[in-house]
């Protein structure tokens, strides 16, 4: 890794309360790359080589079985996917790759096993990060098992309403097949979960979407915190 890299990488949440040696030892094995879209990065079954940590991007994981695919989850910085494989020295359990352009972190599982061993302060901030990580699936699952499609789009909107400043319209993150695939739908069934969000002020166009009546939106959607909240 280049020097010019470490003071980014020293300022992550992971890495910012290691002492100066291990850190250090630990960045020596390690690469900062810069890795173009649709490039797949692992694949599930394979062991768990590497610790990634997105820096900038955003990453898809799905997985696949029966023929079938399903996007398990967005990883976007700064955030660390296949964590647990990592320490469990086991094999992935989801593949990934970049869904745009994406400057990633990669370290070797056994130096990253090293350091959980050798630095406390490491080892608080993984189980910090495995601790948030299994909060995100219980809230995710959560939303899978007691809302509708159409309730699973309504609090997605809002999501995305709120991280774009709030002011009456939204960009789509994501293209339709995968926001289709992350909240548990088909192309068709999200299709008709928009026409169905039309008489609470949603209007579509695209990727852009305009939501004319928050109030209605959120009156249907029914926000809970203990889903939607990010730091609950």
């Amino acid at each position: 890794m280049r020097t010019t890299d470490l003071p980014q990488v020293r300022s992550l949440r992971l890495f910012e309360s290691m002492s100066e040696q291990n850190f250090e030892t630990l960045m020596q094995t390690a690469y900062l790359q810069t890795f173009p879209t649709q490039l797949d990065l692992i694949t599930e079954g394979d062991p768990a080589d590497f610790l990634y940590v997105v820096i900038e991007g955003c990453v898809e994981l799905y997985a696949r079985s029966n023929s079938r695919e399903a996007t398990m989850g967005m990883v976007q910085p700064v955030g660390t996917f296949i964590l647990a494989a990592v320490l469990k020295d086991a094999v992935y359990l989801m593949s990934a790759r970049t869904c745009q352009k994406s400057k990633i972190l990669l370290i070797p599982s056994d130096n990253v096993r090293e350091a959980f061993q050798a630095d406390a302060s490491f080892t608080r901030a993984i189980v910090q990060e495995l601790a948030s990580c299994y909060r995100g699936v219980v809230k995710e699952h959560k939303n899978l098992k007691l809302r509708t499609a159409v309730e699973r789009l309504a609090n997605r909107l809002l999501r995305y309403h709120r991280d774009q400043g709030a002011n009456g319209s939204l960009d789509l993150p994501y293209d339709k097949r995968t926001l289709a695939s992350l909240l548990g739908m088909t192309p068709e069934n999200l299709s008709r979960a928009f026409n169905t969000l039309k008489p609470y002020g949603v209007d579509v166009d695209g990727s852009f979407v305009r939501l004319n009546d928050t109030k209605a939106l959120e009156t249907l959607a029914k926000p809970n915190p203990l889903i939607d909240g990010r730091d609950q």
